[in-house]
């Protein structure tokens, strides 16, 4: 009895040497190293934050202007981060903050660029914190996963 509940607590089985699984984004066609491999989420993360930084100081300006009261600021930034996340990822395939730490946003499916509605669906994700979180085998958070996109180093 203990050896069945010993074998589905250790979890999986290790990788062996000969059965390599590869590098972040070896299933996904991507090189290891270099341009157009996957980006760790320290960057990942990193860009966010200028990204946020951005938006609260574009908040800031039109608070300051009397366009948005200090009861809406929060809101304000976050519907400015969004509408910028949006509309930089789907005209040019990255955001201010991803364009200063050298990563973009590519489609993994062979599309030609990120469309309207992958860059509409992988902002609403993220802007609800918690999908951002987690991760699969190769270090895409889930709106990754479901817009089938990746964040890659230019």
């Amino acid at each position: 009895m203990a050896r069945e509940i010993g074998s589905w607590l250790s979890g999986p089985e290790p990788v062996k040497s000969g059965e390599d699984a590869g590098w972040p984004g070896h299933a996904l066609g991507l090189p290891e190293s270099g341009p157009r491999s996957l980006a760790r989420s320290g960057r990942r993360f990193l860009a966010l934050l200028i990204d946020w930084l951005i938006a609260y100081g574009l908040a800031a300006l039109g608070m300051s202007l009397g366009i948005i009261s200090v009861a809406m600021l929060s809101t304000a930034v976050l519907l400015i981060w969004f509408v910028l996340g949006v509309l930089s990822v789907r005209l040019f395939g990255f955001t201010p903050g991803q364009y200063a730490l050298g990563l973009m946003v590519i489609p993994v499916d062979n599309r030609q660029h990120v469309g309207s509605g992958r860059a509409i669906g992988r902002g609403l994700l993220l802007s609800l914190v918690i999908p951002g979180l987690f991760t699969d085998a190769d270090g895409r958070g889930l709106q990754d996963r479901f817009t089938a996109t990746a964040v890659v180093r230019r």
